[in-house]
């Protein structure tokens, strides 16, 4: 049997599949070894991957594992490498970037850009194979222009800098039950602010159709357009993640307006992974 794994900041999707190609899907929280110990790493697949897995190991051995996951940069994977080949002792272990499990899951083994929208953002331009290049993301407090965390970001700054009107402050603050207080401890004190803000971005989705919403969306993904895609030279896109996937008419109206052709939107790779990986 092979494991493949998709990992954000937020959530691992994981597809366990036999050699007959049934598959079953699981999920359980990101894994980001940026973020994370080993030992954090390895208790949250312990507690919650293998207890739903537990079930189905009777068909056989894992003999492969393709783990896809945020924060798994040339220096960082090796931890994930070490917890997976720790837990599964006689499988072959790979782990890449979800930069490449992305463009592997949108493409193929074709060329194009691949973006990442979902609580953190990513793009790069893929060869069919590997990574050619990539604009780096640089995180939601440097960068990650497109990402729902960023979205989050501005969305409170500007309600509690009155930027976006006293209806939609006042809106906002009820939907959400959160004070200025609140916020500023979620953001400052508590751990993970990035997928906290992302959560926020909600807000957004549902009012689309306040126009001052609306336009704040709207600018947000021409910033990640003019800082991120702008120095790629194809203009074939495809995106994936929670963002792209619930935003996409918004999207595709910017990208549009630049020039570009939006291919394919995937909520996650792992559908077009599990081909890659047949």
């Amino acid at each position: 049997m092979k494991i493949i794994a998709d990992s954000g900041s937020t959530k691992t999707h994981w597809c366990l599949t036999t050699a007959s190609g049934q598959f079953s899907e699981f999920y359980s929280d990101g894994i980001n070894p940026m973020l994370q110990s080993v030992e954090a790493i390895e208790q949250s697949i312990s507690n919650q991957f293998l207890p739903q897995i537990a079930h189905l190991l009777w068909v056989g051995p894992v003999t492969d594992i393709y783990f896809y996951g945020a924060g798994c940069t040339p220096e960082k994977k090796v931890i994930v490498e070490q917890v997976l080949q720790h837990i599964f002792k006689k499988a072959h272990v790979e782990v890449a970037s979800d930069m490449l499990g992305a463009a592997r899951g949108l493409f193929g083994h074709a060329a194009g850009v691949a973006c990442i929208l979902g609580t953190g953002s990513g793009s790069c331009f893929y060869d069919g194979e590997q990574i050619a290049w990539a604009v780096p993301s640089l995180g939601y407090v440097l960068g990650d222009e497109g990402s729902a965390a960023t979205l989050g970001k501005r969305l409170v700054g500007d309600i509690l800098k009155n930027q976006l009107g006293a209806d939609i402050k006042d809106l906002f603050l009820r939907e959400t039950d959160l004070t200025q207080a609140d916020i500023l401890d979620h953001v400052y004190k508590q751990p993970f602010p990035n997928r906290w803000l992302a959560n926020l971005a909600r807000f957004c989705a549902a009012h689309l159709d306040i126009p001052a919403v609306r336009q704040m969306v709207y600018d947000h993904f021409e910033s990640f357009v003019v800082r991120n895609l702008d120095q790629y030279e194809d203009k074939r896109v495809g995106c994936v993640g929670s963002v792209a996937y619930y935003y996409r008419e918004v999207l595709e109206s910017v990208l549009t307006a630049h020039g570009y052709t939006l291919v394919d939107v995937m909520q996650d790779p792992i559908q077009g992974l599990r081909v890659y990986h047949q």
